[in-house]
C-alpha cells in the first residue's frame, strides 16, 4: 500500500514516537507500507527540520537532517505531479500534497489539517486515527 504522510504527521511522529503519528512512522520503518512523498514535500520537510523549535526536539545536526533526507529519497516513492488545481481548497498550499495524493496513485493520505480531512469525502483521505486503526 502507498501512502503520502502529511508532513505534520511524519514530523509529529519523529518527534512523539509514543503518539500515534509515532505509531505511524514506526509502521512504515516496519515495511507495512509504501511512503510517498513530491519533491515539494521534501524540501517542506527539510526547511522545518531547521526550524530551531524543531531542532531543539529532535537534537539532530545539518549532517542528521540530510541523513535522514537521504533515507527518505531511498527508502520512498517520490513523485513529481504536474501542476494541478483544486477549487474545493480551503488552503491553495494543500494542493502539493494533494497533487503528489493523485499522481502516485497512493492509496491514502493522512493528516492533521482540518482544510484536508474535509475532502475525506472525495479523496482517500484520513486521521492518523483512522488510519492506524486501518494497520
Amino acid at each position: 500500500m502507498r501512502v503520502v504522510l502529511d508532513t505534520n504527521v511524519l514530523l509529529s511522529g519523529l518527534i512523539i514516537p509514543d503518539s500515534l503519528p509515532g505509531r505511524i512512522v514506526q509502521a512504515w520503518r516496519e515495511a507495512r507500507f509504501d511512503l510517498v512523498f513530491s519533491e515539494q514535500m521534501l524540501e517542506e520537510i527539510r526547511r522545518i527540520l531547521a526550524y530551531p523549535k524543531i531542532n531543539k526536539r529532535l537534537k539532530w545536526d545539518a549532517e542528521e537532517i540530510e541523513r535522514f533526507l537521504l533515507l527518505l529519497r531511498f527508502k520512498c516513492v517520490i513523485t513529481t505531479p504536474p501542476p494541478m488545481s483544486f477549487e474545493d481548497l480551503r488552503d491553495p498550499d494543500d494542493a502539493a500534497i494533494l497533487s503528489a495524493l493523485i499522481d502516485s496513485g497512493a492509496e491514502a493520505l493522512v493528516t492533521g489539517d482540518e482544510d484536508l480531512l474535509i475532502l475525506a469525502g472525495r479523496y482517500p483521505i484520513f486521521s492518523p486515527a483512522e488510519f492506524t486503526r486501518r494497520l
